[in-house]
């Protein structure tokens, strides 16, 4: 069994914090801003990106300090991304062909 002395886990709520800000702010950028589709559509791309990184850093634990920072499961992530960009370009074509 591990020793354990850390009992709060912080990265987990300050990635839980940061990603619920995020939500907020892309939700308030749809409903409460007077700005144009495009920049919309701009923002919330942004903010999807950068909340992935958090999830990946935050969560995913990308970046573990016991492995040296040499463990990168790379092959998974590539995976990963490849099936995210199918499921939103399907999304996307579902959407704009009206299948």
């Amino acid at each position: 069994m591990s020793n354990q002395t850390k009992r709060i886990p912080t990265h987990h709520i300050i990635g839980f914090v940061l990603s619920i800000l995020l939500t907020i702010l892309a939700a308030w950028t749809t409903i409460g801003s007077d700005l144009s589709t495009n920049w919309i559509i701009t923002i919330i791309m942004l903010l999807a990106v950068i909340q992935a990184g958090i999830q990946l850093i935050m969560f995913m634990h990308i970046v573990e300090p016991e492995s040296k920072n040499g463990h990168v499961p790379w092959n998974m992530m590539f995976h990963g991304f490849v099936t995210a960009s199918i499921v939103v370009a399907g999304s996307i074509f579902v959407m704009v062909y009206a299948f």
